[in-house]
């Protein structure tokens, strides 16, 4: 009887040291399934982003100024390291390029083994020379810039005269006050506000001076009602003109009488009245050919 008690004690504390086990084996494998659903949330967002900036070359001929790529320091020298980028040939990175401060030594920077982010700099496939560099280049060089050519850039500050645009140039460049909006613009602020995305177009520049002239309103369309209403003023001051110009002075008109100069006042009155028919004409002309560009625009519009 004791012996089949202690059977069954026996048989209970194993049963009982299985569940546990099952139990913790269970409790493992959840734990494991939550870390790896951790960390399938969590690291492909880094490693797209990564993937998105660094670009891959299988070889020479592929690569192109600016890419930007990752490599494996392979040698150091006095003057710069080798770069293994994955082309088949090494890449040279001189002392000076590798950062924005001087570097004494390359060693101080540097590491054989090392894995580092590096731009190409230059590239020559004939004679299988690569050059690359560890300070990132500018979005846009000064032999990049012409005029008439476009960018998005970002609004840096606000003056009385203008306003200052990064481009991705070395220095910003400035829209002048007069060339934010075909309106009148007071201060800059009106219209803009540090931080805001806007296209521009370059009208002038001058590497000598480090000076990029920019323009907003070259690139937004003109309004038509302020087009028309130039064109009408201009209509007016012609008929103006031409009044001025037609009326005798009262001077004149005292000689002629004096003079007995009827017939030449009876030409003058038909020649004024002849005037005034030839621009009205000419001013419903022109009227109706405001009225026909006007109806074309809104048609293309």
């Amino acid at each position: 009887m004791e012996e089949i008690n202690a059977t069954e004690t026996v048989t209970e504390t194993n049963e009982a040291e299985t569940i546990a086990v099952e139990n913790s084996e269970t409790a493992e494998v959840e734990n494991v399934e939550v870390e790896i659903e951790e960390s399938e949330i969590d690291e492909p967002e880094s490693n797209e982003s990564s993937d998105a900036a660094v670009e891959t070359a299988a070889s020479i001929d592929e690569l192109a100024p600016k890419m930007k790529l990752e490599g494996t320091v392979s040698r150091l020298e006095l003057y710069g390291a080798f770069i293994d980028i994955g082309v088949g040939t090494n890449a040279l990175i001189h002392i000076s390029k590798l950062g924005n401060e001087h570097v004494n030594r390359v060693s101080d920077v540097l590491n054989v083994g090392d894995v580092v982010t590096v731009w190409v700099d230059k590239v020559n496939p004939e004679q299988g020379q690569i050059m690359v560099t560890m300070v990132e280049p500018l979005a846009v060089d000064w032999s990049d810039l012409k005029k008439g050519q476009t960018y998005t850039g970002t609004v840096t500050r606000l003056e009385n005269y203008g306003a200052f645009i990064d481009i991705g140039a070395e220095r910003e460049g400035l829209v002048h006050i007069s060339e934010i909006s075909h309106e009148y613009v007071k201060h800059p602020s009106e219209v803009l506000t540090v931080g805001d995305e806007v296209q521009v177009e370059v009208l002038d520049f001058s590497r000598r001076k480090r000076r990029i002239d920019l323009s907003i309103k070259n690139l937004q369309e003109k309004p038509e009602a302020a087009v028309a209403v130039v064109e009408e003023t201009s209509f007016e001051e012609e008929d103006v003109e031409e009044e001025l110009e037609e009326v005798p002075t009262a001077m004149e008109v005292a000689l002629r009488k004096a003079m007995g100069d009827e017939p030449v006042d009876a030409a003058i009155q038909t020649q004024k009245k002849q005037s005034r028919k030839n621009r009205k004409k000419r001013r419903q002309q022109d009227q109706d050919d405001l009225l026909s560009r006007t109806l074309q625009f809104q048609q293309d519009s």
